[in-house]
């Protein structure tokens, strides 16, 4: 049996080191109370009649059954102010944590393609960032991700819409379904935004192979790789990975609820560890997966039987791999 006693030490102990957030999807911190807020607010009926059965929806297959669910959630945010809202919780959430620092990823095509003006989205989330850091004292970068199951002319267009807000965009990301979308597909946008004096970064190994790590590297030129847990299946990548400190934004929580790891004590977090990769935890979809930042880090030190020092190496790590 568990010693809550315990756990409540452990919890206490990663609370209490500084860390960043480097993989957080904005749009995933939609809690089911906030969802059914939103509806209310903009007039839009659920298909859920109450915050439970929005939780038991929760409970996903695989990667596209979470997207699905995601996508539609979406749906309730319409106004500058529920984006602002949104952000501003979760930064709550994140000072809570122990977070001194985020880099957030937000998805306009999810909302430009049902209507939503690219600048309501970016001004409601830049406007709590920047109240973020004058009242929580959580620094931020701001991360635009390309939907890779979109195609990448929209992709490209999504960049020309960002162009007059570039002074607010420190990145480009990639995101969404891995299989079949390829890095290779989106190699002309992220040059483009390379050349806009964007920095990269992408999901890759998630549930597509290691190749796609390589050609995240390669091909887009990014220098942080998110998920990356199918890394261990390729030595000379894992190498080459520690010799030029590439972080990988790992997310435990996420990897188990959708069944890319579902044994946490499997996860390849601590192996690559030893191999001197630059490892740091995140959370992904909070609201979807079950846990914010510390959960992840209370979950993954479980399972892995972490150390301390283990646990503060994966804290100093998420500073060394932000963009402050």
């Amino acid at each position: 049996m568990r010693d809550n006693r315990l756990v409540t030490d452990l919890r206490d102990f990663i609370v209490s080191l500084p860390k960043a957030e480097l993989h957080l999807h904005i749009e995933g911190t939609l809690e089911p109370e906030m969802l059914f807020d939103f509806a209310q607010r903009n007039g839009i009926v659920l298909p859920y009649a109450t915050v439970d059965e929005v939780r038991a929806a929760y409970d996903f297959a695989d990667l596209q059954a979470f997207l699905d669910l995601y996508y539609a959630g979406a749906a309730v945010l319409v106004s500058e102010e529920d984006f602002f809202d949104l952000t501003w919780a979760y930064l709550e959430r994140a000072k809570a944590d122990g977070v001194v620092h985020v880099e957030i990823f937000f998805d306009p095509q999810t909302h430009t393609d049902r209507g939503i003006e690219f600048a309501c989205v970016l001004n409601g989330i830049s406007r709590a960032l920047k109240l973020g850091e004058l009242y929580l004292g959580i620094t931020h970068r701001l991360i635009m991700c390309f939907l890779r199951h979109l195609s990448e002319e929209s992709a490209l267009e999504t960049l020309d819409q960002a162009r007059p807000y570039l002074q607010f965009i420190d990145g480009v990301g990639l995101d969404s379904g891995e299989r079949g979308n390829p890095p290779a597909k989106f190699a002309r946008a992220f040059q483009a935004a390379r050349e806009l004096g964007l920095r990269a970064v992408a999901h890759a190994g998630e549930e597509g192979p290691a190749g796609n790590i390589c050609d995240a590297l390669e091909l887009l030129g990014v220098e942080r790789i998110d998920h990356g847990v199918n890394a261990v299946d390729d030595a000379a990548l894992v190498q080459y990975l520690a010799t030029h400190q590439i972080p990988l934004t790992m997310c435990p929580l996420s990897n188990q609820r959708l069944q890319v790891t579902p044994d946490l004590s499997k996860h390849p977090l601590k192996r690559l560890m030893d191999d001197g990769v630059l490892v740091t935890v995140n959370s992904d979809d909070p609201a979807y997966f079950g846990g914010y930042v510390a959960d992840n880090y209370v979950a993954i030190a479980e399972a892995l039987n972490l150390s301390e020092a283990e646990i503060v190496q994966l804290a100093e790590n998420s500073l060394l791999a932000s963009w402050r």
